[in-house]
């Protein structure tokens, strides 16, 4: 949960932050940026993984770099969970945040414009309230997608029970080891709380 709520929360703030600065300053090659971003939608999760791996891991430049810090390897940590998962979960917020984004009135911003107003100041006073809807859906979805992740958070971050182990790689492994039971009890769990956060978001849109 606390892995899923962490990943949930940095996909949607990268994706408030990608798609209005993506809105506000067009450039040649944004459709194909775009599709970059998209890219961890499609891909099977192994391959999410072992690109994270190739990116994080101790032979990877980021990886070295962190681990001169910090004196630690990022792999197999509980931030590798979160990485993994915010990674997956990205491109459900972006697309939900960019519908909503486009959605608004241009005639809003550009009266706004016309009044002096920064970038920032219609981000913060004009788009972000307009799309309030928008922005609980892509929060929800995201951490949903977080909940749900299992290949790449297995491959950059492992499954140490206790520390790195998630809902999704406990059901793995109690299914390898045969207890039913407990595999039983952690999908019925994620069932629930996937079927109460679509109902919400679904209760919400027809609302509004």
């Amino acid at each position: 949960m606390k892995v899923s709520v962490i990943a949930g929360f940095i996909a949607f703030v990268c994706a408030i932050w990608t798609v209005w600065r993506m809105t506000i300053r067009k450039f040649p090659g944004l459709t194909v940026v775009e599709t970059l971003f998209m890219l961890p939608l499609v891909l099977p999760p192994t391959v999410v993984g072992f690109l994270l791996l190739v990116i994080f891991g101790r032979r990877g430049w980021v990886g070295q770099v962190f681990e001169m810090f910090f004196n630690m390897p990022i792999v197999f940590t509980w931030g590798a969970a979160v990485i993994a998962a915010a990674v997956v979960a990205f491109p459900l917020a972006y697309q939900t945040i960019k519908s909503g984004f486009t959605s608004i009135d241009g005639d809003l911003i550009a009266v706004g414009r016309s009044m002096g107003a920064s970038e920032f100041q219609l981000l913060r006073f004009v788009t972000l309230p307009l799309a309030r809807r928008s922005l609980m859906t892509a929060f929800i979805l995201a951490f949903a997608r977080s909940l749900g992740e299992f290949g790449a958070t297995l491959m950059l971050a492992g499954n140490i029970p206790g520390r790195t182990q998630t809902l999704p790689t406990a059901i793995y492994i109690a299914v390898d080891n045969n207890d039913l039971n407990s595999a039983w009890l952690w999908a019925g769990l994620m069932v629930l709380m996937s079927f109460v956060l679509l109902l919400f978001t679904r209760t919400a849109a027809e609302r509004d």
